[in-house]
Formats: structure tokens, sequence, C-alpha cells
């Protein structure tokens, strides 16, 4: 069996899939999911005999697709790659940090095209109540040198160290089979995309699997190509929807209608702001929709369901 086995799952990923394949071309096997993409991604994987294309009728989000990759996978090790992703180093150092005892997931080191760390992403902290209500409010964000913002983004942490860390992006994160198993994969309730891997590095946390942060294995990450295809309005709905998911599975009862709250308010907020920039009223329409779903979630005391769709 393979030490070390690549899934990618891609969604409108032409621009980017092929610099991230050439840059695995030395790795096997190497597996794509693509979440039925609207361009020719998968015409472009289907094109490499190296590569196994699974190619998705319908976009069955993330979690689900990386669910699949791993388990069309015979491999000891997992390198779960984003597409806009593309390796620098040898992976070996991070296969090593899987191998030690009690360690199950590690990450490196997350660049920008002129080789900057990027910090704020490359690691973070576990999400807070405190952490995701001043998210909903927009504090970090006029003010990103918070205290809270600071802890939550690592901004503290020197990112050319080692490091036991908690929350590696799952743009580039290799665990091993076995954790992967033990948990019972990503929580495909976390739907098209967003806080997934947060969710499932958190259980790992939990039972008291290592996650370890690697800074000699380097890879190059563009950002956001995916989501940049999602409508804004849908990008804004899912995003709160996987937030208050994550809320709802992860804090108590208490702290979930405290962060609910924030999102109450911090839509309204939102709403009278991104109208005001856009000069039109459909962040109003937007924002209701989440301040709806973040009230009912407030009084329900557990995140509602809403299907994530364009408003």
């Amino acid at each position: 069996m393979s030490r070390t086995g690549v899934v990618i799952v891609t969604y409108n990923s032409a621009d980017v899939i092929e610099r991230c394949l050439d840059s695995c071309a030395h790795l096997a096997p190497v597996i794509v999911v693509d979440n039925a993409s609207k361009d020719n991604t998968a015409e472009l994987v289907g094109r490499r005999s190296s590569v196994k294309l699974i190619a998705n009728a319908s976009n069955r989000g993330f979690a689900a697709a990386v669910n699949q990759g791993v388990d069309a996978l015979d491999t000891d090790n997992i390198l779960l790659l984003n597409p806009d992703v593309e390796l620098e180093t040898s992976l070996d150092p991070l296969a090593a940090a899987c191998d030690r005892p009690s360690v199950g997931v590690a990450s490196g080191k997350l660049v920008d095209s002129l080789g900057r760390v990027q910090a704020g992403f490359t690691v973070r902290r576990f999400p807070t109540p405190t952490t995701l209500a001043f998210e909903a409010l927009g504090i970090n964000r006029v003010f990103p040198c918070n205290t809270v913002n600071r802890r939550y983004r690592c901004l503290d942490l020197d990112l050319s160290k080692s490091a036991e860390v908690e929350q590696p992006p799952g743009a580039f994160l290799m665990f091993r089979r076995e954790v992967w198993q033990r948990l019972g994969g990503f929580d495909t309730q976390f739907r098209p995309v967003w806080f997934e891997d947060v969710d499932f590095l958190k259980r790992a946390w939990l039972a008291g699997i290592k996650i370890q942060y690697v800074p000699e294995v380097i890879a190059r990450h563009g950002g956001g190509h995916s989501i940049a295809s999602m409508g804004w309005g849908c990008r804004e709905v899912c995003w709160y929807v996987s937030l208050l998911r994550y809320a709802s599975k992860h804090f108590r009862p208490y702290a979930f209608r405290g962060v609910s709250a924030a999102v109450v308010l911090g839509s309204m907020l939102r709403a009278v702001i991104e109208a005001i920039h856009r000069r039109s009223f459909r962040p109003l329409q937007v924002y209701a929709k989440v301040a709806q779903l973040a009230w009912r979630s407030l009084i329900s005391g557990h995140a509602v369901e809403m299907k994530c769709t364009s408003t």
C-alpha cells in the first residue's frame, strides 16, 4: 500500500487545476473529485492518465466529495489539497509527523504568489463563541488587531518554527487514514462548504489526536477561487449557515444563542453597509434571510436547516 494519496476537490477550477496537478506529478495515487463544474475542469483532469477522476453529476458539497476521494484511496496517509494550491517541497516531513505517537494530522506552511507566509490562514486556533460573535459583528474586520482576533488567527505564533497547533486549513492537510476512519470522515451536514475542516480537526483534537505544523513543507496558495464562482448572496448565506451549524455542534446552548444573537445584529448592520456600498437593495434581502435563520436558531437553541441558494 502506498504511503500517501492525494485528494483534490474541484468546482469550476479550470484556471488552477493544471498547475496543482503538475506540482503533484511525482505523487501517486492522485484523485480529483469534481463537484459538477460548469467549466472544463473535468475535461482537463480527464486528459491525465495518471490521475483518477470522480465526476459527480451534482455538487455534493466539499465534505461529501472529500469522503468520496478518501474512500477511493488505499493509502496510509491522505493529503487533502485545494486545486489552487501548488506543492513546492517534499511531503516527507508531513508523513513523518503523522507517524509520531499520538499525532494523526499535519500541515505545512502556505505562502502567496510572492512567497510571503499567509499569516492568519496557515494556522488558526479553534473558534470560540466570542470569536464567532466578533466575526459576525464585523469587529475583527474593523479592528483586526484586537486580542480575540490575534489569538484566533495565531498572529502571536512564530510560523518559522514547528509546533503543535489546533486548526490548519483543509486547503493543505495530511491525516492518517486511521484518524479519518475513527472520526467517521468529514461531516456532510456542512454543505456546500465552510467549517467542515474546522469541525473535523476539532473532533480530532477532542479525541486526543495531536495536530502538527511543519514549516519546512511549503505550498503556494491562491485562495478562494471556487467560492468566487458562487454568487455573492449565496456565499454570504452559506457561510452563516455553516457558522451556526458549527456553533450548535460544539458550543453549549447559552453560548450558541449568544452567537446567534450576534449574527442577527451583525446581519442588520451588514445589510445597511452593503446596501450603501453596492447601491442596491439586494443586500437587504440577503441579510434578511441570514437574520431570519439566526433568529430561528436563537429561539430554538440549535442550528436551523436552510438550503444555501442564491437570493
